[in-house]
């Protein structure tokens, strides 16, 4: 009979395959699926967690050790990063977390790592002052992110990097979008409140409101019906900022998983989307979010760098770019970002957005608005990009973005993620991802 998992196993092996190449979203399905329903929740905090201090806890197993492990024996490696983890940033009692993670070691087929598991562990707890010294001493171990990452924030934005970083290491919120076609915000807040949950609404955001904690979808009211999705309060600027009427035909470009399309479809009734993605895979959620708010998009599989491939030739009033990109500023709800994305991404991110960006604005209208959206705080995708293509575009002309959020680059937008503190910029107290948005109009000429 096999060895059932361990939590503490599994979180081992999913941080290791992390740590090999692979994202975090494509790893825990399986995973999950080998352990209850209730330890299912604990799996995911392990994981999580591990993943957003990988960097300060890699730092401390070296200090804590005279030699590293072998590269055969990452799993034991990452086996002790979630015992360090559990030990200083959960409420999982030490001998809890020490005698679990140990116990691991045993499903993993692997007695011999038992004593040094134990060892490491309960020489950390007896040592914490001199691990929290190490990372006032190490930018890495402080802002437990790579090198690399923490100098290319600290270039883009030297008053804000450190608030950043600091936001990227913190648990994300869990904000709604609220259906307009049926059922206000303030009455939404009251439902909630009537289930005992408390919740408020955004200051940049009309439908938005975030929950003072992650709650399953399946309890939320009216989730099922299609009265609310889950969807940041930065994400949910995009529909609003569209200057959409009855009849306007919309290219969402990269579209999936399709909170942009759906919330487009209800902020405008009468207007016609198509929804256009590379991932045929990633189009069956749009779909299935389209089928669960009652809402109709023309779905298109295609590359939105070779038009010629998917269009039909008729031009578009309006286009949203939801452009690929680094991702950098959802790295608190991705935090396997830290460990993938690598410095020359960036670099080829933003070349991809360009070819992109010059092969969809052929498929815009003169008079027509085309709103330019990443998810990403680095300027080489953003406000550089947008310079860069107004500047060589003669029928492009930039549209100012109203509104109290933001950073004003002079090309666009920018939100930086934040941990429902003030943001920096605007002075307003937001709880957003990090998001930048650049609207620009096809002259007639």
């Amino acid at each position: 009979m096999a060895k059932q998992s361990s939590v503490r196993q599994l979180a081992a092996q999913t941080v290791t395959q992390v740590v090999q190449g692979e994202s975090l979203s494509s790893v825990m399905p399986a995973l999950q699926e080998k352990l209850s329903k209730k330890d299912q929740p604990l799996l995911a905090e392990l994981c999580y967690g591990t993943l957003r201090h990988y960097h300060r806890l890699s730092a401390w197993l070296k200090f804590l050790t005279e030699k590293p492990l072998k590269d055969k024996e990452q799993d034991i490696h990452n086996l002790i990063l979630v015992g360090l983890y559990q030990l200083f940033y959960t409420r999982i009692p030490p001998h809890a977390a020490i005698g679990e993670t140990v116990q691991a070691t045993r499903s993993m087929g692997k007695p011999w790592a038992r004593g040094l598991v134990n060892g490491v562990l309960r020489n950390a707890e007896r040592r914490f002052d001199e691990l929290d010294e190490l990372a006032k001493r190490s930018p890495v171990c402080n802002y437990s992110h790579p090198k690399w990452l923490i100098n290319a924030i600290k270039r883009a934005w030297p008053e804000d990097y450190q608030a950043i970083l600091a936001s990227n290491n913190q648990p994300p919120p869990m904000t709604l979008r609220i259906n307009q076609q049926q059922i206000t915000p303030g009455r939404y807040l009251k439902k909630l409140f009537d289930q005992c949950l408390v919740a408020k609404p955004s200051v940049i955001a009309p439908q938005a409101i975030t929950l003072s904690r992650p709650q399953p979808v399946d309890q939320l009211p009216g989730f099922q019906a299609g009265m609310v999705s889950v969807q940041d309060e930065s994400a949910q600027l995009a529909a609003a900022l569209i200057p959409a009427k009855v009849g306007d035909r919309i290219l969402d470009a990269c579209c999936a998983p399709g909170g942009k399309t759906c919330h487009l479809l209800d902020l405008h009734p009468g207007i016609c989307v198509d929804a256009l993605d590379s991932d045929s895979k990633r189009l069956e959620r749009v779909a299935a979010n389209l089928q669960r708010l009652h809402l109709e998009a023309n779905i298109l599989c295609g590359d939105a760098s070779t038009p010629d491939s998917w269009w039909n030739g008729r031009q578009y009033d309006h286009i949203l770019l939801d452009a690929p990109c680094s991702a950098t500023g959802v790295i608190r709800r991705h935090p396997d970002i830290k460990l993938l994305r690598k410095p020359e991404d960036i670099t080829s991110l933003a070349q991809l957005q360009e070819k992109i960006l010059h092969a969809v604005w052929p498929l815009l209208k003169p008079g027509g608005t085309l709103l330019y959206a990443t998810c990403s705080v680095m300027p080489e995708e953003n406000h550089l990009q947008i310079e860069r293509f107004v500047t060589t575009t003669t029928d492009a002309r930039l549209v100012p973005i109203a509104g109290q959020w933001g950073y004003d680059t002079g090309f666009g937008k920018q939100l930086f993620p934040t941990a429902g503190s003030t943001d920096d910029a605007s002075g307003q107290p937001t709880s957003g991802d990090g998001f930048f948005y650049s609207l620009m109009i096809k002259t007639e000429s």
